[in-house]
């Protein structure tokens, strides 16, 4: 059996990974990101999206303690967790969106994917997830339920990419999704945990299970376009995965806000 403190050392690192992996924030970690490292850590990325919620969560708190509308205070949330997260999950977003939309061959679209520039598909996918995520943020209003949202938002998005990563094979042999590898079973499954977790105890079980079928439908559905069109994910569609994720989440919890 492995001794407590080994094992300790091994959930701080999965989770400093976790966290570099997803965001900006200097926390990366002593473990050498090679030998599937970074695929077996991906159980901890609803942890790190957990924490990333609660920063926009503060801000959130504290513009509305200044005197600001529930729509500025939304704004300022959503500035603070694109910040935080290098707007990693938005580029992808807007990448794929690009491949996807545009190009009639596979290897086109993955040259599209692979493009700095931003056309009008990558735009549009842009401004639909700032807007339905601040429109739902600032109809929820209520800052501790807004808290709740984000958490659950931002957790249950990340907890999804393992098994999408598992699931559909890499599009092509080098990227991000390529290099990270297949996550392994035990990582799949205690992120679904944590992630359902999450999203029970911060929206209740009737809503996490209706935003768990939603989740699970996007997956599948993104998962076929990206099988279907380029052959498989990376980096920028576990990306799109994420943010329509936070999407998802974000309107069940402003809909059941604003049916009471």
């Amino acid at each position: 059996m492995m001794p407590r403190v080994e094992l300790l050392k091994d959930i701080v690192a999965d989770l400093r990974m976790a966290a570099s992996f997803v965001t900006i924030l200097p926390v990366a970690s002593s473990k050498p990101a090679a030998d599937g490292a970074v695929a077996r850590a991906t159980w901890a990325l609803p942890i790190a999206g957990l924490l990333v919620g609660l920063a926009g969560a503060f801000i959130y708190k504290v513009a509305i303690r200044l005197g600001l509308t529930p729509s500025l205070a939304a704004l300022l949330a959503l500035a603070t967790t694109t910040l935080i997260t290098g707007a990693l999950h938005e580029d992808g977003l807007a990448d794929t969106a690009d491949g996807l939309g545009g190009g009639r061959t596979r290897e086109r679209k993955l040259e599209i994917m692979r493009d700095s520039r931003i056309g009008a598909y990558g735009v549009c996918a842009l401004i639909l997830s700032f807007g339905l995520r601040w429109s739902a943020l600032a109809a929820i209003a209520n800052p501790l339920a807004v808290t709740f949202a984000l958490c659950a938002a931002h957790a249950a998005a990340r907890a999804g990419v393992p098994a999408f990563m598992s699931l559909v094979p890499p599009a092509r042999p080098d990227g991000l999704s390529a290099s990270a590898g297949a996550p392994p079973g035990r990582s799949v499954a205690v992120a679904f945990a944590v992630g359902t977790l999450v999203l029970a105890l911060a929206l209740g079980p009737g809503k996490a299970l209706v935003g768990l079928i939603l989740l699970s439908l996007a997956g599948l559905t993104l998962a076929r376009l990206a099988i279907r069109q380029i052959g498989g994910q990376t980096g920028d569609i576990l990306g799109a995965f994420e943010q329509i994720g936070e999407i998802l989440i974000l309107l069940v919890a402003a809909a059941f806000q604003m049916g009471r």
